[in-house]
């Protein structure tokens, strides 16, 4: 298994896709459902989109696990990276969420489903915090890197630095903070929006970080051992060239694939030496997702890792109770969450 490449991903199926009503005012990457068509056409539409990307990364050998959601009151359930992460060691996180609305695509059966295929030994869940109107909304408020334990943050009320220094205080990661505006000084809502780590690559746009020497910092901390850097204007983030994901597969014969999954939108932003500082390292699988897009996510936001050992099939079945983390972060013996409030 690789640290910073996920062999397995979770990806939900959703039946009714929208665009949310609830994020458009601060997710300026958000559009508007063309004039004319309706839900059902756009539902049609992003389905077969979901169905591209899972068979896309089945195809370069990721192991893929779907879960379908037929509740018409979660538009925005296709991303389920905003709510679960985890990581080696058998850690799981479970996040608040900024929009009200999101709340509820929180599910028991992906948790249960990672504690029985995977080895979990703790489920963290900071969704208590919600009511006190503080939010870090998962791997797409953190840009995670796995192998150096850095969480890259850009500032917004999606990403509160108290919760922040909590999540890396239990997961032992470095926090790195900093503001990131666009060019009309809006600020970026979601990290992965504009950066990608993978593990000898590195997508970022710098230039959205108007403090020069927080900048410099960054640039520093992402380069530091080798990994090149491809530097995204601000007209490829808008492409959603920033919101990819480093994922391992396997060739036929058994052998690591590293690929690198974005949208065609994201790849035809690309420029061919851009193009070729990536593949030095993982191929890029790009899928066509514009109905998607509208909701101003894009390929990283449907996709969550899993970053877990896999239990042998001997072992799967029944769940096994997980313990806790520590005496302040509590995990009940059958495996209950614990609220983080």
């Amino acid at each position: 298994m690789s640290a910073q490449a996920p062999s397995a991903v979770v990806l939900v199926r959703a039946t009714r896709f929208l665009p949310n009503p609830a994020t458009a005012a601060d997710n300026a990457f958000q559009s508007d459902v063309p004039a004319g068509e309706s839900p059902e056409v756009i539902s049609a539409r992003a389905l077969a989109e979901m169905d591209a990307v899972a068979d896309a990364l089945r195809a370069v050998g990721v192991r893929v696990h779907v879960f379908e959601d037929h509740d018409h009151t979660r538009p925005d359930s296709v991303f389920p990276n905003n709510w679960v992460s985890t990581h080696a060691g058998g850690l799981v996180g479970v996040f608040p969420m900024y929009a009200s609305n999101r709340r509820h695509e929180r599910r028991a059966d992906v948790l249960e489903m990672l504690k029985s295929e995977y080895r979990v030994q703790a489920v963290v869940d900071y969704s208590g915090l919600e009511p006190d109107g503080i939010f870090l909304e998962g791997t797409g408020a953190m840009v995670l890197d796995h192998v150096s334990r850095v969480a890259y943050v850009a500032r917004s009320h999606r990403a509160d630095e108290q919760v922040l220094e909590r999540f890396c205080a239990d997961f032992l990661y470095e926090p790195m903070a900093f503001d990131a505006v666009d060019s009309a000084g809006i600020p970026v809502y979601h990290t992965n929006v504009m950066a990608c780590v993978g593990t000898d690559v590195a997508l970022m746009a710098l230039d959205l970080i108007p403090d020069p020497v927080r900048r410099e910092q960054v640039r520093e901390r992402l380069t530091v051992n080798g990994r090149r850097l491809v530097e995204l204007t601000e007209e490829q983030v808008r492409e959603f060239a920033g919101n990819a994901v480093e994922l391992c597969g396997r060739h036929p014969d058994g052998r690591r694939r590293y690929v690198m999954a974005m949208s065609a939108r994201a790849r035809a932003s690309l420029r061919p030496d851009q193009v070729a500082m990536i593949e030095e390292s993982c191929e890029i699988v790009a899928v066509d997702i514009p109905t998607i897009e509208l909701a101003g996510g894009s390929v990283r936001c449907m996709i969550a890792g899993i970053h877990l050992d896999r239990r042998p099939v001997a072992e799967r079945g029944p769940t096994l109770a997980v313990v806790a983390i520590n005496e302040d972060h509590p995990v009940t013996a059958d495996g209950r969450l614990v609220n983080q409030g």
